[in-house]
């Protein structure tokens, strides 16, 4: 497990699935996500968009949410965030 590595076991409160969408979509479509979840709230990203894996944490940082990890699935990866304030 590296640092980025989420546990598989972390409870999460929503899900966005953004199979198939290119940059910036993941991003975008998780922007709006997580503006309607409360502070705190984790939201599950399913992505397969390569540039995720950098736009994501990326997008964190300057929203002030905190990135909790990525792990690899069949096909796609899974990226938790923990909304900020």
């Amino acid at each position: 497990m590296t640092e980025h590595d989420a546990p598989i076991d972390q409870p999460f409160d929503a899900t966005l699935d953004a199979i198939g969408l290119l940059c910036p979509l993941p991003v975008l479509k998780a922007r709006k996500r997580l503006k309607a979840l409360t502070a705190g709230a984790v939201l599950q990203v399913l992505a397969d968009d390569p540039a995720a894996i950098i736009d994501l944490p990326h997008f964190c940082n300057e929203a002030g949410h905190v990135f909790l990890g990525q792990n690899q699935a069949e096909g796609h990866q899974i990226y938790l965030i923990r909304k900020g304030n």
